[in-house]
């Protein structure tokens, strides 16, 4: 949690009742407060301006807009802030008192998992003096957001949140109100941010007592609105996205039937040599370095500090998440020998282009160490996924031995190599592409100083390590 900075933002419109005593009970579980002033024709601004004058304001930044613009800005303003100021997390919680500081560590505790993600507070709908239009206006913005999104979110319109500042790019906003809540959820849902919730206790005073800016004919019209906005994007996007999928599949299929082709007049006529085979890896590293950079609606970027040539044999290991992490290796070097499972191996559609490349199956390693290590002394690397799988959710699952094995085995290096974002362009269990963004970095080559299980375990440790930094990057 070291590398991690929160902070946490009050939005505030004539809230003199309440806030002081927000801004007390919030300091007890987070020092870095940001007290966003929208506009207050009460004596809110002069309540702020005494803490600020004060002992009390160590950690206390206030932002005030000349004119009330509604919750949406305020929240802007406030997050906006919060970036300049280096924070990568925030805690929204609002200033009317409904809310109970003492859950900010329920957010905290989730958040340690989930470091990308939006957390949303969920309150008890049934609770005492609990308004029937908030009922009422939360369950309806529930359905359009299921359906915009295919995300069950039980609240919302709860405005206590933690949001991963990283996961909020632009800060663009069709609407400036009370529903902008609600279009931040969705746009972020789109973006591939994982949107949880947690259980939060939730205040609400007698009707007298109570000050509220909700106009339910007013607000609800605007939700309406939004929603219909909403949910024309998201038919648009669902035929971008089944559009771009299409054209993958076509070009994949295109692309297969040319290497087959080449593949059997290159290697089965012209004759299996080495040279005819490294012509044919080089033909596969230039159609995979050219899908991986084309993937329609994402970017790609490569890295590669330590400068890398490949040149030496290794054995490299990858994080997996996607069919398409075998693009992003087959671009790094012409000679290379990928270790892939055994259904791969005999995949009807495509099996007989992995047999030209004369990748292995993982069968039994004992076998086929011999003819790995005669491709090693032609020059070639193999790669190994250590996970053996994908990951759904695109964390670092458990590392098997054998990658590590066949390096001690081989007396080769360890070349580790991190991708990122792969699996939120094409998902295991998605049938479509996403839009988004893609990364490879090579890492510095590791010498086998220690025996493969010892290295099995400082090869997970890295990842996950890498895969925590990724996370809280601030874009």
């Amino acid at each position: 949690m070291s590398t991690l900075r929160l902070c946490v933002i009050i939005p505030t419109y004539n809230n003199a009742g309440t806030i002081l005593q927000v801004i007390d009970d919030v300091s007890k579980y987070c020092q870095d407060i940001i007290v966003v002033n929208d506009g207050s024709t009460d004596n809110t601004s002069d309540l702020l301006n005494q803490i600020v004058v004060g002992d009390a304001s160590q950690g206390l930044s206030i932002v005030n807009c000349p004119q009330n613009q509604g919750k949406g800005h305020a929240l802007v303003a406030g997050f906006r802030k919060a970036q300049e100021m280096g924070f990568t997390h925030a805690i929204t919680i609002d200033a009317d008192g409904q809310h109970f500081a003492d859950d900010i560590p329920r957010f905290l505790d989730l958040m340690e998992h989930h470091k990308d993600a939006i957390i949303v507070g969920v309150r008890n709908l049934t609770e005492e003096n609990m308004p029937r239009q908030n009922t009422f206006a939360n369950k309806f913005s529930n359905f359009w957001f299921r359906l915009q999104t295919g995300i069950d979110l039980p609240d919302t319109q709860s405005g206590y949140r933690l949001y991963s500042l990283s996961s909020l790019r632009g800060l663009n906003l069709i609407t400036s109100r009370y529903e902008a809540e609600l279009e931040l959820l969705v746009f972020a849902a789109w973006a591939g941010t994982p949107v949880l919730s947690v259980p939060v206790k939730v205040y609400y005073p007698p009707e007298g007592e109570r000050v509220s800016h909700f106009r339910p004919i007013y607000d609800f019209v605007r939700i309406s609105i939004l929603n219909t906005v909403l949910c024309l994007l998201a038919l648009l996007r669902a035929i971008r996205q089944w559009a771009y999928t299409i054209f993958s599949f076509c070009y994949f299929l295109c692309s297969a039937i040319e290497l087959t082709v080449r593949g059997f007049f290159l290697i089965t006529l012209g004759g299996a040599t080495d040279e005819h085979k490294l012509k044919y890896h080089e033909i596969l590293q230039r159609r995979a370095h050219f899908v991986i950079n084309h993937v329609p609606g994402t970017t790609f970027s490569y890295k590669n500090a330590s400068g890398e040539t490949f040149a030496k044999p290794s054995v490299i290991v990858s994080n997996h998440q996607s069919h398409l992490d075998l693009m992003g290796i087959m671009m790094l070097t012409p000679k290379l020998i990928i270790l892939t499972k055994n259904w791969v191996w005999h995949n009807p559609f495509y099996g007989i282009i992995i047999r030209y490349a004369d990748f292995f199956p993982i069968s039994d390693t004992e076998q086929m160490t011999a003819a790995i290590a005669a491709k090693v002394e032609k020059g070639y690397s193999v790669m190994v996924f250590p996970e053996g799988t994908r990951s759904v959710d695109c964390r670092i699952q458990r590392f098997h031995r054998g990658a590590f094995y066949l390096a001690e085995k081989l007396g080769l290096d360890i070349v580790p190599v991190f991708i990122d974002g792969f699996g939120k362009v094409l998902p295991k269990k998605s049938f479509h592409l996403h839009p988004g963004r893609m990364s490879l970095e090579v890492m510095p080559r590791q010498v086998m100083d220690c025996d493969y299980r010892e290295m099995t375990r400082r090869m997970h440790r890295l990842y996950v390590n890498k895969s925590s930094c990724s996370m809280v990057s601030v874009q």
